[in-house]
């Protein structure tokens, strides 16, 4: 997972001291389509976009981390196309949350204020997703009912933020997530 350019100045000049950044979760949903059942759950139960983590080997929505004076929906957006190769539209913000501290492979420490958008594949472009950029090995749509049985161990928060973009509510859920 490349380390993005501002964040190797700050560590230059911070060193190992923990950073507060703003992160982006990307739920692209489509609605459940007869064509593609996998499994006997109910045709109408929508769809998620689902890569598994080249780093980790999680299965997570898309997540990224917002460029210095990017909009975070802009940055969700891009995000959905440079790790899935999916063109979205972002339909709302769901959910505004806060990681619990994060220590990655190299020491540096990190905490996120998560930024859970709702997305959907802009009509007539390509909807066939796949590990675009080397940050995932895999990429599919899961239905939401099917979640448990591609990773049973998929982590809590990450079932929140999908949650939160499937509900049909108008303001944001506001959470603490566990670590990222």
């Amino acid at each position: 997972m490349a380390i993005p350019d501002f964040i190797v100045a700050l560590r230059e000049r911070v060193g190992a001291m923990p950073l507060w950044l703003i992160g982006c979760t990307a739920v692209v949903v489509r609605p459940g389509d007869p064509a593609h059942t996998d499994t006997d759950a109910d045709t109408g139960d929508p769809e998620i976009l689902m890569v598994r983590r080249a780093d980790n080997g999680a299965w997570t929505p898309i997540t990224g981390i917002v460029d210095p004076a990017e909009h975070p929906a802009v940055a969700a957006a891009r995000e959905v196309a440079e790790e899935a190769a999916v063109t979205v539209v972002v339909e709302r913000l769901a959910q505004v949350g806060v990681t619990g501290p994060v220590v990655y492979a190299n020491g540096d420490p990190a905490q996120y204020l998560d930024l859970t958008f709702r997305c959907r594949v802009v009509p007539g472009t390509a909807a066939d997703p796949y590990p675009a950029d080397g940050e995932n090995t895999e990429a599919r749509w899961v239905r939401r009912s099917a979640l448990s049985a591609l990773d049973p161990a998929v982590r809590p928060s990450i079932l929140a933020r999908i949650d939160a973009s499937l509900a049909d509510e108008v303001a944001p859920r506001m959470v603490t997530l566990e670590s990222h």
